[in-house]
């Protein structure tokens, strides 16, 4: 046995450009192993990845655990959300997967809209208002575009689903990854059958949607798996209610993630339902809920102007009248699918530095445009803002964050945090707690905290400002050009 104190359970994250899986052990917390492998996604109008080298990816970075894994009592799978995992009669994928970040399905996102009865009815049955994120309006562009694709398909999984189905051979879901489709109504807790309906997906082709707390399934018999068949499997869910376990979240804490998107969101424990469509009405993966926005353009875009500007991404410079719209990739919150990059104040003395702040500042406006919309009344809107995420822990993001916030930032040192949210919900399964309590009691979110400095308002109002002007021009559709 590995030198640990109690049991020990894997945890995985499944992400957009690789898999990660720690070793944990229940009692203390500590990632006593760890392996990581990387996936390909395409570029170009379209963001897909082949799933199955999700699997061989999780085959190998649980082989770079080496012998802790084969010890494992149980195993939990976070991963990307919204993405369309389409299978065939042999449980083999029709196509590559659409991924979160194709944005391809704008036009059936407002035509579902719609046709349903508009963004409040959206809101009010599921939760959310549909975007081109959602697994829904990627299902309704398959049809228009590979109908062939859809009468092929005998199975349609999240990408965590299609992991947790190659361990146990059984289709499932968990609530928490299931309300980020658009076809589970958020107050009954139960697939929509009128929206199912009304996209032509015949849910017998849908997992079964597991309760926290409730085994998945087993480790059945295989040989590319260090687990030992039987080994207990929990339900999974999306990478954002994983972080939300992994730091043991209680109701009204608000979480900045800063990775290839942004996400901002707090647990609730009232069911939310935005008819404006900036909040997604999540569920989280314990009961409660998880209001969440999420823009595209993040660490990302950011990384990107460095990189065409030669510089290192904390090689920023104090931005005056500069305004850079990051949305590279389209954008989701706003809800401007077609924008690209906008630039505004460029001058002969702009520095490459102002121009790379400029671009933080504007990745960080847009989140933070939402975070009042998260809240609830009950949140504490003075308490620190957890950042977490691959660019947490730089130093541009923090300055960034506690300059256009006005708020104290806390950054946990914990890494991995949705592996280590899979693996707090793998051990629930042996102790019986609460995942997030078990995350508390390994003291995840601990870190140094931040102080508060005074908000810069000005940068705030002159960022609103240009992407009100630049509205018509990012709400232009490729069509008009």
């Amino acid at each position: 046995m590995s030198a640990a104190e109690g049991p020990l359970v894997v945890g995985v994250d499944t992400s957009t450009q690789s898999t990660k899986a720690l070793v944990v052990d229940v009692s203390t917390g500590r990632v006593v192993a760890s392996g990581q492998a990387p996936h390909t996604v395409t570029s170009g109008a379209g963001r897909e990845s082949d799933p199955r080298q999700w699997y061989d990816a999780l085959c190998e970075a649980l082989r770079r655990c080496g012998e802790p894994a084969r010890e494992a009592a149980a195993v939990s799978i976070g991963g990307q959300q919204h993405g369309l995992v389409t299978l065939d009669e042999r449980g083999e994928p029709v196509r590559p997967a659409l991924l979160w970040n194709d944005v391809r399905s704008a036009p059936q996102a407002r035509r579902l809209t719609e046709e349903l009865g508009g963004a409040k009815v959206w809101a009010d049955r599921t939760g959310s208002v549909p975007t081109a994120s959602f697994t829904v309006t990627k299902w309704a562009w398959l049809a228009e575009n590979e109908p062939e694709s859809v009468r092929a398909t005998r199975a349609v999984r999240l990408p965590h689903d299609y992991l947790t189905e190659r361990l146990t051979g059984q289709g499932t879901t968990d609530r928490g990854d299931v309300s980020g489709t658009g076809w589970w109504a958020s107050e009954t807790e139960t697939y929509d059958a009128g929206i199912l309906e009304h996209v032509g997906l015949d849910p017998v082709l849908l997992p079964r949607v597991v309760r926290p707390g409730e085994v998945a399934g087993t480790v059945r018999d295989s040989h590319d798996l260090p687990f030992s068949k039987g080994t207990l499997v929990a339900p999974g869910t999306g990478d954002n209610a994983a972080a939300a376990l992994g730091l043991g979240l209680l109701p009204g804490a608000p979480v900045l993630s800063l990775g290839t998107s942004g996400t901002v969101y707090a647990v609730s424990r009232r069911r939310p339902a935005d008819p404006t469509g900036t909040v997604a009405g999540f569920a989280d993966a314990h009961g409660d809920w998880l209001p969440l926005a999420c823009t595209l353009n993040c660490t990302l875009a950011v990384d990107k102007l460095a990189s065409l500007l030669g510089l290192d991404r904390e090689a920023v410079e104090p931005v005056s009248n500069l305004t850079f719209l990051p949305f590279l990739d389209g954008e989701r919150t706003p809800n401007l699918p077609h924008a690209s990059g906008v630039l505004h104040g460029l001058r002969h003395d702009t520095t490459p530095g102002q121009l790379l702040q400029a671009a933080y500042d504007g990745a960080v406006h847009a989140l933070l445009g939402a975070l009042d919309l998260v809240l609830d009344e009950d949140a504490d809107r003075s308490a620190p803002l957890l950042l977490i995420g691959g660019g947490a822990r730089g130093t541009a993001w923090q300055q960034t964050v506690r300059r256009l916030s006005g708020r104290p930032v806390q950054v946990p040192e914990a890494k991995e945090l949705v592996a280590l949210g899979a693996a707090a919900q793998a051990a629930g399964l042996l102790t019986g707690e609460d995942p997030a309590a078990v995350a508390r009691r390994w003291n995840t979110a601990r870190g140094p905290v931040l102080d508060a400095v005074e908000r810069d308002d000005e940068t705030l109002a002159r960022i609103s400002g240009v992407l009100s002007d630049a509205a018509p021009l990012l709400e232009r559709s490729p069509e008009a050009h």
